[in-house]
């Protein structure tokens, strides 16, 4: 049965998967952000009611994370205006480890509407569609958390599961952990994409307090240097966060995609042969 379904974040790295794959089964997709019509704004909790009308479920990512100030009173409003509108279902993006997300999950889990949480280790697609794009373009990516070992996800793997937890209800009630299938190092990670590119890529071994001050002097505003600090110390520093799991085969009947798959197919699009001036 075709669904009416909300993609929050629609334009993300996984809402704009999420809502390809949708429309590709055939399901009426409402993208849901700032520009859109009805418009969906996280600031603007006038905004929720009209892009929740008409639809059965939404999939739901905050931006920045759901560790940032703000949060839980955004979801709480959000699963609210998701009842009065009739609404079934909400899916929830969440990080894996992240102690302040899992109270926005529990706003979720208690509101009354069917749901499924959806906690993602960190994502492949940073050092190619995010924030590590540019220094390994540059050859050098300087990083904190060195000896961190990650189960590093794909975001098409993520979406794939969305879409499950979205449209089948076997899934109800659950807490889908998606992981890669191995854990490796950021200097490991950096290694593998120099070696596949045939490039030279330095990794250099930072502390917390420094990467933040190079952030800072970047310009990155502090809310972000807060968010980045908390993330690399709090979440990879978790050794929850470091271990592996079987969910995303369990739903899809696949393997988790590895991570050298990831970087083979990325690096035929040519993205990390494009170089920048500076980092």
């Amino acid at each position: 049965m075709k669904k009416q379904i909300l993609v929050i974040g629609g334009t993300g790295k996984t809402g704009s998967r999420v809502a390809q794959i949708l429309k590709t089964e055939g399901h009426q997709v409402r993208i849901g952000g700032r520009n859109e019509s009805p418009s969906f704004d996280w600031s603007k909790p006038e905004s929720y009611g009209s892009a929740l009308e008409g639809m059965e479920a939404a999939y739901v990512t905050y931006y920045p994370d759901l560790a940032v100030p703000g949060a839980k009173e955004a979801i709480t409003r959000l699963t609210l205006a998701a009842k009065s509108a009739g609404l079934k279902k909400l899916v929830l993006l969440s990080g894996k480890g992240e102690k302040e997300a899992e109270a926005c999950e529990r706003i979720v889990v208690r509101s009354g509407l069917d749901y499924v949480l959806v906690r993602a280790s960190w994502f492949n697609q940073n050092f190619s569609e995010s924030f590590l794009l540019e220094p390994i373009q540059a050859g050098q990516v300087a990083l904190p958390m060195a000896e961190a070992q990650i189960p590093f996800v794909d975001a098409n793997d993520i979406a794939e599961v969305a879409v499950k937890a979205l449209t089948e209800d076997q899934w109800n009630g659950r807490t889908l952990t998606v992981t890669g299938p191995e854990k490796l190092t950021f200097k490991q990670v950096v290694e593998e994409i120099a070696s596949v590119t045939d490039r030279s890529i330095q990794f250099q071994s930072v502390s917390v307090e420094a990467y933040g001050e190079m952030m800072k002097s970047a310009g990155v505003p502090d809310d972000y240097v807060w968010l980045f600090s908390y993330l690399f110390r709090e979440v990879l520093g978790n050794a929850d966060n470091q271990e592996i799991s079987y969910d995303v085969k369990e739903v899809l009947g696949r393997n988790a995609t590895s991570f050298r798959e990831y970087i083979e197919r990325t690096a035929d699009t040519g993205i990390w042969n494009q170089m920048v001036s500076s980092i």
